[in-house]
């Protein structure tokens, strides 16, 4: 099995910055893409940046020059640094992995548990 921990959400006020982490752990042969999700009340989940193994990134329109998503493989961990946050930006932040827990095998996606992150306006 494969645990997602996640780190770094709280409350903060709108401008300010947050730095959320996300350290993989349990039977991990490598680890494909890594990402960051959220989910506001009432709204689905929508992925707000991943990163891929080699470090490719992309993000969501809305956290563009904001947001920055970065990882360090040798900690399997992903990071989400947060900027000029606003309100709109409250929301539970998911970290997820796609992992491969055996050579041969083929990935499956893992999740967090979920921090919240609240933004005052």
């Amino acid at each position: 099995q494969v645990q997602l921990v996640e780190s770094g959400g709280g409350l903060v006020q709108a401008g300010g910055s947050l730095r959320l982490s996300c350290a993989a752990s349990g039977n991990i042969f490598s680890i494909n893409t890594m990402g960051w999700y959220r989910q506001a009340p009432g709204k689905q989940r929508d992925l707000v940046a991943g990163i891929t193994s080699t470090s490719s990134t992309n993000y969501a329109d809305y956290v563009k020059g904001r947001f920055t998503i970065s990882r360090d493989n040798a900690k399997n961990t992903v990071y989400l640094q947060m900027n000029s946050l606003q309100a709109d930006d409250t929301a539970v932040y998911y970290c997820n992995a796609v992992v491969v827990s055996y050579r041969g095998f083929p990935a499956r996606p893992f999740w967090g548990q979920g921090t919240q992150v609240t933004v005052s306006s």
